[in-house]
């Protein structure tokens, strides 16, 4: 395997890490439990459903609307396949992500909720200063618009202004209240990631106060995991993206299991599982996972009849892909360049150029630039088309 595959990338199904928007269950409401059992499940529009039920019967609780607002962009996220984005893509970028086109209807719900919640943080803040509570809230706030502009916008000024306030909300909860662990996640995953980002962008954080520490990022998310409450599971998710980037799978693996027993429904974590044995080394490991997600589909079992064929297709292909299986890698991609219609479009883009890149290795070279031409018309803003574009000239080698 190449090292850009055994280094991976930052899974989005981690949830929120560019900002670091993590919303705790504190309160322990039936609803807001339900809620969260379904949003990590996948399951948006039921969570979606609880959380306007929790804010019907208390409409002035800012993190309930913070859960709500949450829910909305993942939903448009995981419609938009920018969950599943960078697994088994071999991609590696923080900057590089194509924006995403939600409808006006849905940012302006989205930004309503999170303006709501900041108004009601601040009118508590302003009869109480040091209501840590309100503190926590408020930040999650910020997090989550500052996600939203990083994700989904691309406005990264805008983001990290955002994350900025963000982060001095938490910081404030730890000089108020030292014991209090949960509050250090947001500045553990500030720390990792500007300390992540290419020279120029890191000086933007510098400017807003955020200086980069990937080490110490990736410390502070461990106590987190360990000594936390309310984000103690939180940490574990960002535990496996962080993991996985850093190309320490083998202490991943034991998390996203743990993930797949607590969220059964959710087919992208065993898609994860599948890269991280992948990345491992591990061929019969990461083929076993896709062939149990296939059989979990088979047996129609809760959550994965929603998961297209083509999807487990492109799966197993590139893992075949990446292990020198060829034969079998382009079969599985010409399964799912047959549907290219209904995948997302990165896995559809990515088909076409693994096709392409097959083509190439095994010496077919018309049938190569067909593909990659395919690619680029599929998708022409995605990283892989642009990575056609250069096999359109000089032929893919390993």
């Amino acid at each position: 395997m190449t090292k850009r595959h055994r280094r991976g990338s930052l899974c989005r199904c981690a949830a929120g890490i560019l900002a670091g928007a993590v919303l705790t269950l504190a309160a322990q409401q039936p609803l807001v439990q339900s809620g969260y059992d379904h949003f990590y499940n996948l399951e948006y529009d039921q969570a979606i459903a609880d959380f306007e039920r929790a804010i019907a019967a208390n409409p002035s609780d800012p993190e309930l609307h913070n859960h709500l607002a949450q829910a909305i962009v993942f939903q448009e996220m995981f419609r938009d396949g920018a969950l599943e984005s960078e697994l088994v893509s071999g991609t590696n970028s923080f900057l590089r992500r194509p924006k995403l086109n939600p409808s006006a209807a849905t940012e302006k719900r989205f930004l309503d909720e999170v303006a709501r919640a900041i108004s009601l943080a601040e009118a508590r803040l302003r009869a109480n200063p040091n209501d840590t509570s309100a503190m926590y809230a408020l930040g999650i706030s910020y997090g989550l618009r500052s996600d939203y502009y990083w994700v989904v916008k691309k406005a990264w000024h805008d983001s990290l202004k955002d994350a900025t306030a963000a982060r001095r909300q938490h910081n404030r909860i730890s000089e108020l209240d030292p014991a209090n662990v949960d509050a250090r996640l947001v500045q553990g995953l500030h720390d990792y990631i500007v300390g992540s980002l290419p020279w120029h962008w890191r000086m933007l954080g510098f400017l807003v106060g955020i200086h980069g520490d990937k080490a110490k990022g990736i410390r502070t998310v461990q106590q987190v995991a360990r000594d936390g409450k309310d984000n103690k599971l939180d940490a574990e998710i960002f535990l496996c993206a962080l993991y996985r980037r850093e190309n320490e799978t083998r202490l991943a693996v034991p998390l996203v299991q743990d993930l797949v027993h607590r969220f059964p429904r959710n087919y992208l974590l065993r898609l994860e599982l599948s890269q991280m044995y992948s990345m491992a080394g591990d061929k019969t490991g990461a083929l076993q996972a896709v062939s149990d997600l296939a059989s979990l589909k088979t047996r129609h079992a809760p959550g994965y009849d929603r998961v297209p064929w083509e999807k487990i297709y492109f799966q197993e292909g590139t893992i075949e892909f990446w292990y020198n299986d060829l034969d079998r890698a382009l079969d599985d991609m010409k399964k799912v360049t047959a549907h290219a219609e209904d995948v997302d479009l990165n896995t559809g883009v990515y088909a076409y150029l693994r096709m392409g890149q097959i083509y190439d290795l095994t010496r077919h070279r018309q049938e190569a630039l067909d593909a990659y031409r395919k690619a680029v018309a599929y998708a022409p803003d995605a990283d892989a088309a642009q990575e056609s574009r250069k096999y359109l000239s000089t032929p893919y080698h390993r």
